[in-house]
């Protein structure tokens, strides 16, 4: 089954996502860049406590979640803008770890209250908005647009003065610090990986 768009501005789309979802297996999953057991001892130490209210930012089908839950972390609030992935996901967990919520909503207008999140996670979701074609170094004013609200939304979402956003990408600092530049936060980046870097932005309230 070809999964794979005709053009990479797809994966910004909606409606690629749904069409995707709704042709793959119940149990498919893919996770963007590196999983749970790869940056699992850096998720640790950002995230000490178990208890901490996490949100995951299109989750999509990956495994991140689940095997967050599985480690220990039950309190995990994921969110996708696609109404099937949600559903499925929800049948696929709703037994086995009944804890974890799942909501359909976009990340751009998320539906939550204030300071209600210790940690939000976004790994792919950020990059999938950054597809549109143009530019790469003057992009698109819909692509400012998209992560300036993101990145705003999530800081909203997140506790004052202790909140974490983990954002991992293969994007590196002059493509993406010019969305996590906000002022009243502190921002951390970090190398990962050696023949392929990976990029982890860690933003604090």
């Amino acid at each position: 089954m070809d999964i794979l768009p005709e053009s990479n501005d797809q994966y910004g789309t909606k409606q690629y996502w749904n069409q995707r979802y709704a042709r793959e297996d119940d149990d498919a999953s893919f996770d963007w860049f590196k999983s749970y057991s790869e940056i699992a001892d850096i998720l640790r130490s950002l995230i000490p406590e178990k208890r901490s209210r996490i949100l995951m930012l299109g989750c999509g089908n990956s495994k991140l979640s689940e095997d967050m839950y599985d480690d220990g972390y039950h309190n995990i609030v994921n969110t996708d803008y696609s109404s099937i992935i949600i559903e499925k996901m929800k049948q696929r967990h709703g037994d086995a770890r009944p804890q974890m919520e799942w909501h359909e909503m976009d990340v751009r207008d998320l539906e939550f209250d204030d300071s209600s999140f210790d940690v939000a996670i976004d790994k792919g979701t950020m990059d999938a908005m950054m597809t549109a074609k143009g530019d790469i170094w003057n992009p698109p004013q819909q692509v400012v647009d998209d992560c300036t609200r993101e990145v705003r939304e999530v800081i909203r979402t997140l506790r004052k003065e202790m909140g974490v956003f983990i954002y991992l990408t293969f994007g590196q600092p002059h493509f993406r610090k010019r969305y996590l530049t906000v002022p009243g936060t502190k921002l951390e980046i970090r190398e990962l990986g050696e023949a392929f870097h990976y990029y982890l932005y860690i933003l604090r309230t």
